[in-house]
């Protein structure tokens, strides 16, 4: 089968060899999605990678750690509510390759959830229309998963 496309450089061994040489951070992110909408993002603290940048929330899997359970277990301690694992709905995810890690980050929409959302991590929150998240600075790894929010919104 003949190779198409304007750009071969997909095949770049030199390309595919530098980041297999990097190590695998799996994350853990959330649209919380609430009734009129819109979508929750918070801003990074100081003193953080990354800092005054905005995301979505989650964070690090922990080894043997499952995603749903993840995701879970991080929306309890950055933001004081409870989510149920049949109340995950796996949207898409972003592969991202940084200078020191190559970062892998299953999304989930999340609609329902228990108790008083409130920053616990001295984080500033936000509820945005998904037609507006581009307009807030973000990671690398979260500026794709926009489009895709967007488009289901």
């Amino acid at each position: 089968m003949p190779i198409t496309g304007p750009d071969l450089g997909c095949l770049q061994a030199e390309v595919r060899l530098a980041v297999d040489a990097l190590p695998l951070k799996l994350v853990v992110a959330a649209a919380l999605v609430d009734i009129d909408n819109r979508v929750l993002i918070g801003k990074r603290p100081e003193g953080k990678a990354m800092a005054g940048l905005w995301e979505f929330p989650g964070g690090k899997v922990a080894e043997g750690e499952l995603p749903e359970r993840a995701i879970i277990r991080e929306l309890k301690e950055e933001l004081d509510i409870d989510v149920t694992t049949s109340c995950l709905a796996p949207l898409t995810f972003a592969s991202h390759s940084y200078e020191d890690f190559h970062l892998l980050m299953p999304l989930y929409v999340i609609r329902v959830w228990q108790g008083e959302m409130r920053a616990k991590e001295g984080q500033e929150l936000k509820w945005v229309r998904a037609t507006r998240l581009i307009d807030y600075p973000m990671p690398p790894a979260d500026i794709p998963l926009i489009a895709i929010i967007r488009d289901i919104l």
